[in-house]
């Protein structure tokens, strides 16, 4: 209910967004560095985590599956929580007894179940927070969720990148399969709502997808997250090319990185809510882009620290305020499924971005592909005009 403790139902948000973190920190900072030392080229890093990325691209099934079907009266989102929490709990345990390089395919394969698994959770984490957070707490909430979720990136970056290095791969995948337990206790805690009649499943309420303004948001956050998460993919590869960093080295990198994202992750929530929409969006591209350019020629590994760190803060800023933009959009009928469209689409661009950004990069280098993905970041722009005209979203 809307009127349950702020702070526990802000920690469970937090927690199911740190554990989705630890399982992004492991992509960010180490799998593309664990793949290329079982001798697997960066172009085809860049297809595997495209189609790992595939669940996140059909989220929206997941979204009508929770916001349709009481899950044998138990609840419209947690039992889905929890399964999904379940699956991805499963798939790291048996990902830790599987070879890369010996059978790619099956670690690709687990790699989609497990990525299928917390597309599942995540979908019904975002419905039940538009279920029980009051619209005033939104941006708060954002705060919390894309904190939490910097917070699980900066543990498993640090930490797994300690274990691979010192200790084995296998420990790794231990360790990210213990931290997806952390949010139980509180799911267990939080009470759904009873959906009301206007709240409840309609296939008409898909008619708001009529809206162009809502169709710019999904092409803009497409834009925003293929440039962001296609090179953040290739931030630490691009490092241990040019400036020779190790395992470890590596993990504090996007650690640091991780600390930038949950600093700009809060700096974007202020800023959407003292500047508006329209200057934060601007405020994403104009720190997204120099950002990329940053890394793309910085000389050693003090710059790197420094650019990880300005790089993060773009990030956070950037997925803050999309984040927070497209929960404007949604209809209480169809919450989680219409949000699940709108991260979809972000979820293409992800795709999209991860599959280019290997492929530029094993073509042109990483320096020249950083500035192409700086320079796409400015498509945003010509979108604008319509995305912040002034007129009202269908309710």
């Amino acid at each position: 209910m809307k009127n349950q403790s702020k702070a526990i139902r802000f920690t469970l948000f937090a927690l199911l967004y740190f554990t989705q973190g630890t399982i992004l920190g492991y992509f960010a900072s180490l799998n593309a560095l664990y793949l290329l030392g079982n001798n697997i080229d960066i172009a085809k890093v860049g297809v595997f985590s495209a189609i790992a990325l595939i669940p996140f691209v059909i989220k929206i099934l997941f979204g009508m599956l929770s916001d349709r079907f009481n899950f044998f009266g138990l609840g419209y989102r947690k039992p889905y929580i929890a399964i999904g929490l379940l699956v991805q709990f499963v798939c790291l345990l048996i990902v830790a007894n599987i070879n890369p390089g010996q059978n790619f395919w099956g670690f690709v394969a687990l790699a989609f179940l497990l990525q299928l698994g917390m597309a599942f959770y995540d979908t019904c984490t975002d419905g039940l927070a538009l279920d029980i957070t009051p619209l005033s707490e939104k941006g708060t909430l954002q705060g919390f969720m894309v904190g939490g979720r910097a917070v699980g990136v900066i543990v498993a970056a640090s930490v797994a990148g300690f274990i691979a290095e010192k200790l084995s791969w296998p420990l790794v995948f231990y360790f990210l399969a213990v931290l997806t337990l952390l949010p139980f206790a509180l799911l267990f805690i939080v009470k759904e709502t009873e959906r009301s009649t206007e709240e409840r499943f309609n296939w008409e309420a898909f008619g708001a997808f009529k809206n162009l303004q809502i169709i710019i948001a999904a092409v803009v956050g497409l834009i925003i997250f293929l440039v962001i998460v296609g090179a953040n993919q290739i931030i630490n590869p691009s490092f241990s090319d040019r400036l020779s960093v190790t395992l470890s080295t590596a993990g504090l990198l996007t650690t640091v990185w991780g600390v930038g994202v949950t600093l700009g992750a809060i700096v974007g929530g202020k800023i959407m809510d003292a500047l508006g929409d329209k200057t934060s969006l601007w405020v994403s591209v104009l720190t997204v882009a120099p950002a990329l350019v940053l890394i793309a020629y910085v000389p050693g590994i003090t710059g790197a620290y420094i650019a990880s760190a300005i790089f993060g803060v773009a990030y956070g800023i950037s997925q803050a305020v999309y984040f927070a933009l497209a929960m404007k959009y949604t209809k209480p009928a169809i919450a989680a499924s219409m949000y699940a469209i709108m991260m979809s689409v972000t979820n293409i661009g992800q795709g999209i971005g991860l599959a280019l950004s290997g492929g530029l990069a094993n073509i042109l280098g990483y320096p020249i592909t950083f500035v192409i993905f700086a320079a796409l970041m400015f498509l945003v722009l010509p979108f604008m005009p319509v995305l912040f005209k002034k007129e009202k979203v269908p309710a």
